[in-house]
């Protein structure tokens, strides 16, 4: 099943972030297709206060890897982080058939 890495970002950390963008966008970028998704989180004013990747692996330790490794992460911008099971039930506007369990 894949992972959810759900990281927030530490207090006052805007000005690193800023600063670390660019080499985070490469690192994501560098490992894309290992992520089904990924993004900012955002409060309700726009402003990012963490992100969300859902990385296509079995293993959680390589999820743990993933974020582990990401400039956000060794840069300090990240502080809270949980690495989450999920059970894809609908992907791509599409309802995924579960074994012994009905499609419809």
């Amino acid at each position: 099943m894949p992972f959810i890495i759900l990281a927030h970002d530490k207090p006052n950390s805007e000005r690193l972030r800023a600063k670390l963008r660019s080499e985070h966008l490469a690192y994501l970028s560098a490992r894309k297709g290992q992520m089904l998704a990924g993004g900012a989180l955002l409060d309700q004013d726009g402003k990012s206060i963490g992100g969300l990747i859902i990385i296509d692996t079995e293993d959680r330790a390589a999820a743990e890897r993933f974020v582990g490794e990401d400039p956000f992460t060794t840069g300090g911008v990240f502080g809270a982080i949980q690495i989450l099971t999920w059970r894809k039930t609908f992907f791509d506007r599409q309802r995924i058939p579960i074994e012994g369990r009905p499609s419809s």
